[in-house]
């Protein structure tokens, strides 16, 4: 993990496409402005793990769904 220190006001740049701004800082909160291209997802940590964690639970249901229909098929043989 790069570890930086900025101050506000100062930035952050990742690649030519991303730029991470101190926005404020107040007590032990920081605030972050990202600048990026629309098509970069951009979630905080939780969300991003809620979004992965409902993809694993759909590609679960649906190889659960793909299995009874071939052992349904199966037997129709």
């Amino acid at each position: 993990m790069l570890v930086l220190t900025r101050k506000l006001g100062e930035s952050i740049a990742i690649d030519d496409h991303i730029k991470i701004v101190v926005v404020q800082i107040k007590g032990k909160q920081v605030r972050l402005g990202i600048k990026a291209p629309k098509e970069t997802k951009i979630h905080r940590e939780e969300v991003y793990q809620a979004i992965q964690d409902q993809n694993k639970k759909a590609l679960d249901s649906s190889h659960q769904g793909l299995d009874a229909l071939s052992q349904e098929f199966e037997e129709k043989k």
